[in-house]
């Protein structure tokens, strides 16, 4: 089975198919969806979309982990994670 790998492009190429927009149009339609996503995820608000998804900001503590060159330990500063977790329809869907 060959794999396929959707990008924001395709994306785009596929709207502006699918809906008679121009290239252009499509390309910043798909920009503002991503843009809008990000702002929301940057102020630690949480993206839900429907029979898809949801994606949040998690809080990593800090903690000790080990370099795997030299073996030395280090500390690693907390942090925010973008995370997301599927919905049941897309979990049926894959399946």
């Amino acid at each position: 089975m060959a794999e396929t790998v959707v990008t924001k492009k395709t994306l785009a190429e596929d709207l502006a198919a699918k809906t008679g927009m121009t290239k252009k149009d499509a390309k910043e339609a798909v920009d503002f969806v991503f843009d809008s996503m990000t702002k929301a995820m940057k102020k630690g608000g949480t993206v839900d979309l429907n029979g898809f998804g949801k994606f949040t900001v998690k809080k990593r503590a800090a903690r000790n982990g080990i370099n795997p060159l030299t073996k030395e330990k280090i500390k690693i500063k907390a942090c925010k994670v973008p995370a997301f977790k599927a919905s049941k329809t897309l979990k049926e869907i894959v399946k």
